[in-house]
């Protein structure tokens, strides 16, 4: 099958020819029929397997020009990063088409973005903040809105857009098409379905969980952290086919922390993004990236889905995720559009168990590679690595109150003070002795 046997239109197959695409990829050629027939849709695919244009495509051709300003057509992604990258694909298949798109997204002042979509657009992609407080600002209008896509839905309630994404599917005219795209579907995902959706069409590409086939993945059993510093060192330095390599931890201060170990070795190579970088800088970091400017960056799991950059010859969980299917989502960063790509494991002894957990999902054992000889091993450690020193607790009894007799003491006798009262007759004797009388009364 190729794109021309779809029923796509002129524009958007001579926007295919400019761009080099011939062949739908599996999800892209099984989805093309079901969502052009008008009915809702649930897809299932793994990361890397096209299917930002799976539904791009069928959207596009079932779009029609109108006079309206407000949008027909609604895409919502987790990351802004995302939002980005289906916006630069829609312009990339509307060149011969008069579509306007919008992308909006949070962090970033609002004022132009209202500006924009009030201005008038055919289809907006954003973030699930930033959209709704334009339709609270009354800046969109959903009225005219016929299509629903949201992907990466699974994320986006992992983010916490859960109540967000209710009350946009609230605001939604009843009579709309919705299409929903992910890589796994959890029951919170089921329940969403079964709310806001009119009997769903499911699509798999493949099994939720399974490994990619064009992708070969390896494993290596670390003791520490700063090991796992000077195998990434090793690697980088030895294999010249890791030419464009994306480096996955858990944390932003693990970026952060590895960045610093890393750039010292390979000056001007790398770059690091996570969600507490600016803007800017996160679009930059992935723009050098791209272009080749930076051989490999590190990354944490937030932005796992919002890269989508071809030809990355390896990624590299420098940990194991807590998350199974961020696995998942690692390592279809790799081995994109039917092409080979390689993915590598650093795990510690207490990763196991997560790692058995990953290998469970994917129903498949993830082969270990011997540590090269040549490899330091180091015995430093990090605070986290290091024994706990667990001190024995000894509980003190304190004694009751009535038997320690609490905090007063009954003063010596002579140092007692007793009120009496002494007549004026009992002082006189005392004083001289004799009793003294007044005199007589007159």
């Amino acid at each position: 099958m190729t794109f021309k046997d779809l029923n796509l239109s002129t524009p958007l197959l001579n926007a295919l020819d400019d761009l080099g695409y011939q062949t739908p990829t599996t999800i892209q050629g099984k989805i093309f029929s079901v969502i052009m027939s008008g009915r809702d849709v649930c897809g299932i695919a793994q990361t890397g397997t096209g299917k930002t244009m799976a539904y791009l495509l069928p959207c596009l051709r079932l779009w029609k020009f109108s006079k309206d300003k407000n949008p027909q057509i609604l895409i919502m992604v987790p990351t802004r990063e995302l939002v980005k990258q289906v916006t630069d694909e829609i312009t990339k298949l509307t060149r011969y088409m008069n579509v306007v798109t919008v992308g909006v997204f949070g962090g970033v002042n609002m004022r132009p973005q209202m500006m924009e979509v009030e201005n008038g657009c055919d289809i907006v992609v954003a973030t699930p903040g930033r959209l709704l407080d334009l339709i609270l600002e009354g800046s969109l209008k959903t009225k005219s809105i016929k299509r629903l896509v949201i992907d990466e839905v699974d994320e986006l309630f992992n983010l916490g857009f859960r109540t967000q994404v209710n009350n946009i599917l609230d605001r939604m005219p009843e009579r709309r098409q919705n299409l929903l795209f992910s890589a796994t579907i959890t029951g919170e995902v089921e329940k969403l379905m079964q709310d806001y959706f009119n009997n769903p069409e499911k699509v798999e590409a493949a099994p939720a969980g399974s490994p990619l086939t064009n992708i070969d993945q390896t494993l290596y059993e670390v003791p520490n952290f700063y090991t796992k510093v000077n195998l990434l060192d090793l690697l980088l330095k030895e294999d010249e086919s890791m030419s464009k390599v994306m480096i996955f931890v858990a944390t932003k201060k693990l970026a952060d922390d590895l960045f610093e170990e890393i750039s010292l070795k390979f000056p001007d190579q790398a770059g690091v993004i996570h969600s507490n970088k600016a803007q800017n800088n996160r679009f930059n970091t992935i723009k050098n990236f791209r272009d080749g400017v930076y051989r490999f960056i590190i990354a944490t799991d937030v932005v796992a889905r919002g890269i989508d950059i071809s030809e990355v010859s390896h990624v590299i969980n420098f940990d194991v995720p807590e998350e199974r299917e961020a696995y998942i989502h690692r390592i279809g960063r790799t081995g994109r559009a039917d092409r080979k790509g390689i993915s590598i494991t650093f795990m510690t002894e207490k990763e196991r168990l997560l790692m058995e957990a990953i290998e469970e999902l994917m129903k498949y054992k993830v082969p270990v590679t011997h540590l090269p000889d040549h490899l330091e091993i180091s015995d430093v450690l990090t605070d986290d690595e290091k024994p706990k020193v667990r001190m024995r607790e000894t509980l003190i009894v304190l004694p009751k109150p009535e038997e320690s007799g609490g905090a007063f003491h009954q003063k010596l006798a002579k140092n007692m003070k007793v009120n009496v009262k002494v007549s004026h007759k009992e002082k006189m004797r005392l004083k001289y002795g004799k009793p003294k009388s007044r005199g007589q009364k007159k």
